[in-house]
C-alpha cells in the first residue's frame, strides 16, 4: 500500500548507489588505512603503557591511590570505605586484572572526551551558528545504535584499543558538550555586566567567571559521559578491547551465567563508584561556588 503510493528509488538505482559507496569507503581504508593508523600510534603507546602501570602496579598500593583519591574529592569516609570494599570484592573473585584494563580505556577516554567536549561546548555558548551546526551531529551521535560507530572504524583501523577508544568517545561525549554549553549559557547576565564594567576581556570573563560558576553543570556532563563511556565496555569488547567486558560477552556466547554476573557487577560496582564520587564532587563545587556569590 505504501510503496504502491509512495514514489520509490528503483531497486538497482538503490543497489548501484549502495554499492558505489562501499567500493568507495573500501578503497580510501586500502589507500588511507595505514597513514590514519599510524597517526594513532602515540595514543596506542599511551593506552598501552597506561594500561601496563595499573596493571603492575601492588593491588595494595592501587587500593590507597584509588581511595585516597576519592576522599580528596568527596571528603567523605563512607563513600571511601564503599570504595575500598568494592575493589576488594573484585580482587577476591580475580576480576582485578580486567578492571584495571577497563579503567584504563574508560579513563583515557573520558580524558579525551573532556579535552575534546569543553571548548566545543564553549566555542557553542558563545556563537549560536556553532551551536546549530553542532547539535544536530550530537543529535546523531546520541540516536546512532553503538553497533553502526563500530562499522566504520573497524573497516579503517581493523580491531584492537584505538577503534575501541574511537568508538567509545564518539558515543559519550555529547553529554559533556551539551551541558557544558548549557552551563556557560546559564551564567548570570548581571555578572557578566559586572565583569564588563570592571574592564574583563572575553579571555578573563571565560576563565574567571564563566567557567567556575559553569562547573557543577560541567560536571553533570562529565559524570554523564564517564556512565556513557562505561556503557560501551561489552560493545567495545567485541573489537578486542580487553576488560570486564570480554568476560561477559564470553559469558553471553557460552552461557556462563556466574562469569557474566560477576563481571557485570563489577562494571555496576565502577559504575557507582565514578558516579557518586563525581557527583559529590560537584555538590562540592556548587557549594564552595555559592559561597562565593554570597560572599
Amino acid at each position: 500500500m505504501f510503496d504502491a503510493k509512495f514514489p520509490a528509488m528503483d531497486r538497482s538505482e538503490l543497489l548501484l548507489i549502495r554499492k558505489t559507496l562501499d567500493s568507495g569507503y573500501r578503497q580510501f581504508s586500502r589507500n588511507y588505512g595505514d597513514t590514519i593508523e599510524s597517526f594513532f600510534d602515540p595514543l596506542l603507546a599511551f593506552l598501552i603503557w597506561f594500561e601496563r602501570l595499573l596493571l603492575d602496579t601492588p593491588w595494595w598500593l592501587m587500593l590507597i591511590i584509588l581511595v585516597a583519591i576519592v576522599y580528596g574529592a568527596t571528603r567523605s569516609w563512607k563513600l571511601s570505605l564503599g570504595v575500598l570494599v568494592s575493589f576488594l570484592l573484585v580482587g577476591y573473585f580475580g576480576m582485578w586484572e580486567n578492571t584495571m584494563r577497563t579503567m584504563s580505556i574508560i579513563t583515557a577516554c573520558t580524558v579525551i572526551s573532556i579535552a575534546l567536549g569543553i571548548p566545543i561546548g564553549i566555542m557553542m555558548a558563545r556563537s549560536d551558528r556553532v551551536q546549530m551546526l553542532v547539535t544536530p551531529i550530537l543529535d546523531v551521535m546520541q540516536t546512532m545504535p553503538a553497533f553502526v560507530y563500530l562499522i566504520p572504524v573497524v573497516m579503517l583501523l581493523g580491531i584492537g584499543k584505538i577503534p575501541g577508544l574511537i568508538a567509545v568517545v564518539i558515543y559519550a561525549i555529547p553529554p559533556v558538550i551539551r551541558l557544558t554549553n548549557l552551563g556557560i549559557r546559564l551564567v548570570d547576565k548581571e555578572v557578566l555586566e559586572a565583569a564588563d564594567a570592571y574592564g574583563a576581556n572575553n579571555r578573563q570573563r571565560l576563565i574567571g567567571i564563566q567557567l567556575p560558576l559553569s562547573l557543577p553543570t560541567i560536571m553533570a556532563g562529565i559524570n554523564q559521559t564517564i556512565m556513557m563511556a562505561l556503557s560501551m565496555v561489552v560493545i567495545a569488547s567485541m573489537i578486542g578491547v580487553k576488560g570486564l567486558g570480554q568476560p561477559v560477552l564470553k559469558s553471553i556466547t557460552n552461557q556462563y551465567f556466574t562469569m557474566g554476573l560477576l563481571n557485570g557487577l563489577a562494571i555496576v560496582a565502577l559504575a557507582i563508584v565514578f558516579d557518586r564520587s563525581s557527583q559529590a564532587y560537584a555538590k562540592r563545587t556548587q557549594k564552595y561556588m555559592g559561597g562565593l556569590e554570597n560572599a
